[in-house]
């Protein structure tokens, strides 16, 4: 499947994850102060604080709103409510739900750019995602040069003036949910794994500090979100599939049927 094939739809009252399915959320997070008030409420002691130190308003309100927005989306898949869900934190900040909550193989994570965000939800797999909102970069070509692989730079500098932008972002959203994925963030180095594009394939991770074997488990998806933005997922499965989900609200706060996990 190609990013242009993702379909996003209304998820069902019941939601059905087995161990090699993916769930993929979109929201928007341009909300009302009203629902923005509700979210805050739902936020832990540390997640309100975090808010706070956001210098402009529309930057507290969106974070506000993406955190907010993953509580209510990891209540659809357990017995918790929004507001009592605790989380972990890595090294590198990836957060996981808290082994209190005795939710064990319910993985996620998220990413948010600009006025939309993306979650990704998995059943015991290590998974990352990253979303970014496409805008010009005068100096992409050297930073893809500075930071990327020699193949990968090879790759791009091919390309013609008019696609080096998109292809730029392709690359770096496929580079970030890996290295989200893995939970070591840009501390792991932007070129210590390769990334091969096809004009008919999948993207795939090609090589991880030069062992192909190490590549093997990984799987890499774009995902197109909304106009003007890109995205990926990287999921350690060797087959998944993906299921779509549009965030429209609080559209199941009364549903008592809470998801299953297979």
């Amino acid at each position: 499947m190609t990013a242009s094939d993702c379909l996003w739809n209304t998820p069902p009252i019941t939601l059905i994850l087995s161990s090699d399915n993916i769930h993929i959320w979109c929201a928007n997070l341009d909300l009302s102060i009203h629902e923005i008030e509700i979210f805050f409420q739902t936020l832990s002691a540390d997640e309100k604080i975090r808010a706070q130190r956001f210098h402009f308003e529309e930057h507290r309100q969106f974070f506000i709103a993406s955190r907010g927005i993953l509580r209510a989306i990891l209540s659809r898949y357990s017995d918790i409510d929004p507001h009592q869900i605790q989380f972990n934190y890595g090294s590198r900040g990836k957060p996981e739900i808290a082994e209190s909550c005795g939710v064990k193989k319910l993985k996620f994570n998220l990413s948010h750019s600009g006025k939309v965000a993306l979650y990704a939800i998995t059943n015991g797999r290590e998974i990352g995602i990253d979303i970014e909102k496409i805008h010009p970069i005068a100096d992409a070509e050297q930073i893809a040069k500075r930071f990327f692989s020699a193949k990968e730079f090879e790759w791009l500098s091919q390309l013609s003036p008019s696609e080096k932008l998109a292809a730029f972002f392709d690359l770096w959203t496929c580079k970030e949910a890996y290295l989200k994925a893995i939970g070591e963030g840009l501390a792991f180095g932007l070129d210590q794994f390769e990334i091969l594009f096809s004009a008919s394939k999948t993207p795939k991770i090609l090589t991880i500090q030069g062992n192909l074997q190490a590549a093997k488990p990984w799987y890499l998806q774009q995902l197109t979100p909304v106009l003007g933005y890109v995205g990926a997922v990287a999921v350690k499965a060797d087959n998944p599939s993906f299921n779509y989900w549009q965030w429209w609200g609080n559209y199941c706060e009364d549903d008592k049927e809470r998801c299953n996990l297979e």
